[in-house]
């Protein structure tokens, strides 16, 4: 496994992390994407820790706390040989204060997190988005208090626009607060967005990337293809509508790349487009999720190898988009481009 630090923190993480968004079952939502109980769960930490793979990651919100429990019990007694990663800050009840980022719910919600997963302290505390209606001012400095604390190590953020995450990191330099290191961003071969805003932010800031749904929700199994319907048993039957939209004809000229570059390298089509990830720039690590052992190890095979320079170039070209306003001039004028070169 290869290790990196994690933005410009003293924090090395493994390039690929395990997602607990499986544990539990509880909800809709999470119900399709797995029902791992404690045994199962201690299954997958034991074949993850083997690997290297040190990182795990979860959320208040997931199978409404469960998926935290289960962690924080599957890792009984191996407390010392991981690296904890959660999120707060979504609804999680009806209640005037069960959402956001004020002082009292952060306090209260890291302590209720410490105790679903069994620990002292929190290694990477993300919120899990910007909350609109809180002086950023407020957040941060309740953020670092809990640092201060003892009772988170780094700080985070996730799915925050750019002026959102820019405006928090300028309050926390300005009075001496602990800075956000990390990112959790939805980046894929068929979700590119992040590099033409947050990606040169994070190379600027010292910001590196957490990685979530790498497979492009689901779309990048290997089992959906240009007229071919969706497989039974597939979890988009029931989730498509929750994750990032993706156009058909873009998903499906990528597959067909990867199908190619698959027979090449003979990998599957879930290991290159997550070995492509690891070669992007702030990439710090990617959150790999499975419902069972045969996933998981699929996944792990992304690691210890490389694509070559012409298959990342093939990937790059079948997958690209033309920048939205005000990123394209930068994209398609000569002049443009030399004052502000690509991040990528």
């Amino acid at each position: 496994m290869e290790y990196r630090r994690l933005g410009a923190s003293g924090l090395s993480v493994p390039v690929l992390s395990f997602g607990a968004g499986t544990f539990g079952g509880r909800g809709e939502m999470f119900s399709a994407w797995g029902d791992t109980d404690v045994e199962q769960a201690r299954r997958l930490i034991d074949i993850s820790l083997d690997a290297g793979v040190t990182m795990f990651d979860s959320a208040d919100v997931y199978s409404e706390g469960a998926s935290e429990e289960i962690l924080g019990a599957a890792l009984k007694g191996r407390r010392d040989r991981v690296l904890l990663s959660t999120k707060a800050s979504l609804p999680i009840g009806d209640g005037p204060n069960d959402a956001g980022s004020g002082r009292a719910r952060l306090i209260r919600v890291v302590e209720d997190a410490l105790r679903r997963l069994d620990t002292d302290y929190i290694d990477l505390f993300q919120l899990h988005a910007f909350d609109a209606a809180t002086p950023i001012e407020e957040t941060v400095a309740a953020l670092d208090g809990l640092v201060h604390a003892g009772k988170i190590r780094y700080l985070g953020a996730s799915n925050f626009a750019g002026w959102q995450l820019m405006k928090s990191l300028a309050v926390a330099d300005r009075n001496g607060w602990t800075r956000y290191v990390a990112h959790q961003v939805y980046y894929s071969l068929v979700g590119r967005d992040y590099e033409w805003e947050l990606m040169p932010l994070g190379l600027d800031q010292g910001v590196g990337a957490v990685v979530w749904s790498p497979l492009g929700w689901g779309r990048l199994t290997g089992k959906i293809r240009r007229g071919q319907p969706l497989p039974d048993g597939s979890r988009l039957h029931r989730t498509a509508q929750a994750g990032p939209p993706v156009d058909d004809e873009k998903l499906y000229d990528v597959v067909e790349v990867l199908d190619e570059i698959a027979e090449e390298t003979g990998k599957t089509v879930p290991q290159i487009a997550l070995n492509w990830l690891l070669r992007r720039p702030t990439v710090a690590t990617v959150i790999v999720g499975a419902r069972d052992e045969r996933q998981l190890r699929q996944n792990l095979g992304a690691v210890g190898w490389r694509l070559d320079d012409d298959q990342v170039a093939r990937l790059d070209a079948a997958s690209a988009r033309t920048p939205p306003y005000p990123y394209y001039p930068y994209h398609l004028f000569p002049d443009f481009a030399r004052l502000n070169p690509p991040a990528v």
